[in-house]
């Protein structure tokens, strides 16, 4: 069970009354939240932040909120994502189409804020290229694999039109070589060899291998890329894959490769082909 599941209540949640004259607000929202998301007795909610608001033309009269609950667990401190949509004085985290089965909470994700357009995320292209990519991705992730190089491609043939933001999302229960595969990135991109993240999605290893050592043979073997367990394992790497999975959480990104054109989530992974040279 994930910690989000382990903090909240089912997947499925019955819609709920508002008073229908209510202005929609934190507080509001808030309460909202107590009563109904979180459940487990042992989380507290010490807040929410309204992140933006958003109608589709498929839900005429819906608003939608996408917000970030503060939460305290077990003492720590942790931002949780919710969507909460609103109508007449009804609100629900989910919202299904009964005919279609289609799920929209699974249609919408933020807008990406402009500071995750920064230096250390930037993989290839201008930063002051006319169209901004941001990329969540796993190396190992076989969708990942068949979408990601090429975006890299263009964005290195086209710089001045492309610039790619890359974050780090490693799906451990699946791969967790990734852990490790991810740290080596991000220390190969932090010492400007950016092509290193690119050759990391050929790489041929055993998706379940954990040992350190063998996957540091294994990339210097392929790649040539010699690095140390120590540097790898550094409060620094540490960090800096945490900072990507905790805006990974913020930007409601639930697999990979996820990926935005312009600040919005493009679903079908391929808007970036319209800004390169047939």
């Amino acid at each position: 069970m994930s910690l989000m599941s382990k903090l909240l209540t089912s997947a499925l949640i019955a819609t709920v009354a508002l008073s229908a004259n209510t202005e929609v607000n934190n507080k509001v929202l808030l309460n909202y939240i107590e009563r109904n998301v979180v459940k487990n007795p042992q989380v507290e909610v010490k807040g929410i932040k309204i992140l933006e608001k958003r109608e589709l033309k498929d839900l005429p009269g819906w608003d939608i909120y996408l917000t970030s609950m503060h939460l305290v667990y077990h003492k720590k401190n942790i931002d949780a994502p919710e969507m909460i949509f609103v109508k007449d004085g009804l609100a629900t985290s989910h919202l299904v189409n009964i005919k279609t089965g289609r799920d929209y909470r699974n249609e919408i994700k933020p807008t990406v804020p402009a500071s995750m357009y920064n230096d250390a995320h930037l993989l290839f292209g201008n930063k002051d290229a006319k169209h901004k990519l941001l990329v969540f991705s796993d190396p190992e992730c076989p969708f990942c694999r068949d979408v990601v190089p090429g975006i890299m491609k263009a964005a290195k043939e086209n710089p001045q039109q492309i610039a790619l933001y890359y974050y780090h999302l490693p799906l451990l229960r699946i791969h967790p070589v990734s852990g490790t595969l991810t740290r080596i990135m991000h220390v190969a991109q932090s010492e400007g060899k950016k092509d290193m993240v690119q050759k990391m999605y050929t790489l041929k290893i055993n998706p379940r291998e954990t040992d350190t050592k063998k996957i540091i043979a294994a990339v210097k073997k392929q790649t040539g890329y010699d690095i140390t367990e120590d540097k790898i394992k550094s409060d620094e790497v540490t960090k800096a894959l945490e900072a990507d999975a905790k805006a990974a959480g913020r930007m409601m990104v639930t697999g990979t490769p996820t990926v935005y054109v312009d600040g919005k989530w493009d679903k079908m992974r391929n808007g970036y082909k319209k800004f390169i040279k047939n």
